[in-house]
């Protein structure tokens, strides 16, 4: 453990240094021996981690989404070249560099947590059996063995025996009412955050096997913190706790106000955006007039949701601008009645009337122009049956005069003589 330790000094005496910051500033106000001011001391450490960490998690949102965009053309990669291993990792490298994406960037709030985790376990743990650590001296030594957190110690563990939790002041059954149930809490808000991922923030449109392992990942992971749980002292499931109610509204946040592009969370906040624009006439708020001037910049390449945002502001007779307002456009609105009115389809005619305009494609007019002329219909009608007269004879005629050339053959087609029979 010692060895362990050293390791890891680097980073346990500024963790044990801010501990004991906070610690100073709430034993103010709960007092010194408490748990409320060391559990908030941990509490205010992760708070002050996790806003270090926006710009990470900021590159990390930006990496999860290029690489939603990128899986068909990942996948087909891996198809072209699925017996060249080497050409293929140079067209995924190839394609990373053009796109700009960094597949370890979804990693890195993670990673970058990792350490200040191991940190505090380290500090809690030396805390646990009785050694100063970092700048924790022997006085607040004692004072963080005394702190109990709704009457378990901040170093006691599930797993700990009878005995180890007797000697901190605590009973073995407090331990593991309070320790359960915060590893529950902690599961639970884990499954939470992966799943509105999973079924708010994803682009639809797009199937691909990242989804599947996004899907399987939100239940392995609280399964994983569930068993790890067990063996993590109280004030690390204040800390892992901590950090996963505060992903998740971190999550809620991107969720409402920057959704992934074709995501029902897209579809919710664009329908939100469109009621505002309707009450106000106008896109009120810089982040909202951005989301508009990357819409208008897609062009042709908008998604459904995206056209359908379009339509609904021209239907109200606004135009969205490059710079991502909206003014108001008769033309918007005329484009969008007329839009309406082509996908009108005509009456489907009977076939009787189809066979009829086909042998008769004048027919139409003809009757046009008879209804204007009156009397005249029925002398053209004679007319044309006089002129009709004489073909259908010489038509009769010619056909008794074939008929009388070929008297001997038989009616219908004839079939071939045998070579043999010639």
């Amino acid at each position: 453990m010692d060895t362990i330790a050293s390791l890891f000094s680097f980073i346990t005496t500024p963790v044990s240094w801010v501990i004991v910051q906070f610690h100073k500033l709430y034993g103010a106000i709960f007092g010194d021996d408490t748990g409320w001011a060391w559990g908030l001391s941990i509490v205010s450490l992760v708070v002050l981690i996790r806003i270090c960490l926006i710009p990470l998690f900021v590159k990390q949102i930006k990496s999860t989404r290029n690489m939603q965009v990128l899986q068909p053309k990942m996948k087909a990669i891996q198809e072209r070249y699925k017996n060249d291993k080497q050409r293929q990792s140079e067209e995924m490298m190839k394609l990373y560099k053009e796109t700009g994406t960094n597949p370890l960037s979804s990693c890195l709030p993670i990673l970058a947590q990792s350490p200040f985790f191991f940190a505090l376990y380290h500090v809690l743990s030396a805390i646990a059996s009785g050694k100063t650590i970092g700048v924790i001296d022997q006085p607040l030594l004692d004072s963080a063995r005394q702190a109990h957190i709704f009457g378990a110690p901040l170093a006691a563990k599930f797993m700990d025996s009878d005995d180890k939790v007797a000697a901190l002041g605590a009973s073995l059954t407090d331990v593991r009412v309070v320790t359960a149930i915060m590893i529950v809490m902690m599961s639970a808000s884990q499954f939470f955050t992966q799943r509105q991922l999973m079924t708010k923030n994803v682009d639809l449109t797009v199937k691909t096997p990242y989804m599947q392992q996004q899907k399987m990942l939100m239940y392995i992971f609280p399964l994983i913190f569930a068993v790890m749980g067990i063996n993590f002292p109280v004030g690390v499931l204040v800390y892992w706790l901590t950090t996963n109610v505060w992903t998740m509204g971190q999550q809620m946040y991107v969720i409402n106000q920057n959704p992934t592009p074709g995501s029902k969370a897209q579809e919710q906040y664009l329908s939100r955006l469109l009621k505002s624009v309707t009450t106000h006439g106008q896109v009120r708020g810089r982040t909202r007039r951005n989301t508009v001037k990357r819409i208008v910049a897609k062009g042709s390449d908008r998604n459904d949701i995206e056209r359908k945002f379009i339509t609904g502001l021209a239907k109200l007779g606004l135009a969205a601008q490059e710079d991502g307002t909206v003014e108001k456009s008769e033309a918007a609105l005329t484009e969008a009645e007329g839009g309406t009115a082509k996908r009108q389809q005509p009456k489907r005619q009977t076939k009787a009337k189809r066979q009829t305009a086909a042998t008769q494609p004048g027919a139409a007019k003809e009757s046009g122009t008879a209804d204007e002329a009156g009397p005249k219909t029925s002398l053209t009608k004679q007319d044309a049956s006089q002129v009709d007269k004489p073909k259908s004879a010489g038509k009769s005629a010619a056909s008794g005069s074939s008929r009388q050339v070929k008297s001997g053959q038989r009616k219908g087609p004839q079939r071939p003589k045998h070579p043999s029979k010639k």
